[in-house]
């Protein structure tokens, strides 16, 4: 359906609906290694432990682009995959509740419009519902942001039914992965993607996404165990971690890395009612 609707397409039609798409470079400046980031195409991981922030950060996203701008907000469409079933819709409402001046079920309604929710509990229906979704980035312009949380989800699962073939194992994430990038190039999107700590840490793991002078600072327990398509294809690789050191049980870490410029950045941010605040 989607090949049919971009055969009737002209090409004027295509122009305008790519170049409908809004900037998303005021989304979270403090989360990123470099001025005006995100762009669209670009591909950013969050990767750690369970507890370390990552699904608050990526409410604190949503909130950000469905909040009109007259309220601040980025007045953008979302959409937010869900393998890990732990998306709480009330969390998102109270974030809203506390972030927006005009905080009626009106327009709390007309915030949660522009996101749209689907679950996946295989990587089988996942790679199905990427496939499914393309029709609609087609005929919504002001679709920005795709969020899958997580990618790894399947990790294990698919280790197991894969058997003793490498390639069986990565057969599905690779396909994943293969569409996703597709999906953001042709349609320029951004897309933001968690991934689980789910390896113990080896010797200078994370050497090779750090610049020299930073690795002293860096305590990241990385070590990445997805296929190389998808490794190939993230441009930002973000690190979450709770401050053990501070007494504030809700304070955390990231160490965001722009890797194809090999920039770093560290950042403290902290989670209240009203979500996450740098």
């Amino acid at each position: 359906m989607a090949d049919a609707f971009r055969r009737a397409e002209s090409g004027t039609q295509l122009l305008a609906r790519l170049e409908g798409r809004s900037s998303l470079k005021n989304l979270e400046p403090y989360l990123f290694a470099e001025e005006g980031s995100p762009v669209h195409g670009d591909v950013i991981e969050f990767h750690g432990p369970e507890g370390t922030g990552k699904t608050e950060m990526l409410y604190h996203l949503i909130a950000r682009c469905i909040i009109p701008k007259s309220g601040g907000g980025l007045d953008v469409e979302v959409m937010f995959i869900d393998t890990d079933y732990h998306f709480d819709m009330l969390r998102l409402v109270a974030i809203l509740e506390n972030r927006l001046a005009q905080r009626t079920e009106e327009m709390i309604k007309q915030c949660l419009g522009r996101l749209f929710l689907v679950n996946c509990n295989t990587s089988t229906q996942l790679l199905l519902t990427l496939y499914s979704l393309e029709n609609m980035f087609c005929t919504h312009p002001s679709l920005c942001l795709l969020i899958l949380d997580s990618i790894s989800a399947f990790y294990w699962i698919d280790r197991s039914n894969g058997g003793e073939s490498l390639n069986l194992q990565e057969m599905n994430l690779k396909k994943c992965a293969y569409f996703l990038e597709k999906l953001v190039r042709e349609h320029h999107l951004a897309l933001f993607a968690t991934t689980q700590t789910l390896m113990q840490k080896s010797t200078n793991s994370a050497e090779s996404f750090f610049p020299l002078k930073l690795q002293h600072e860096t305590d990241t327990d990385y070590r990445p165990y997805l296929c190389k398509s998808w490794q190939q294809m993230v441009t930002h690789r973000i690190f979450f971690s709770k401050q053990c050191n501070s007494g504030n049980s809700k304070g955390f870490t990231v160490i965001s890395c722009h890797l194809k410029r090999n920039h770093v950045v560290k950042r403290s941010f902290s989670v209240a009612d009203c979500g996450v605040q740098f």
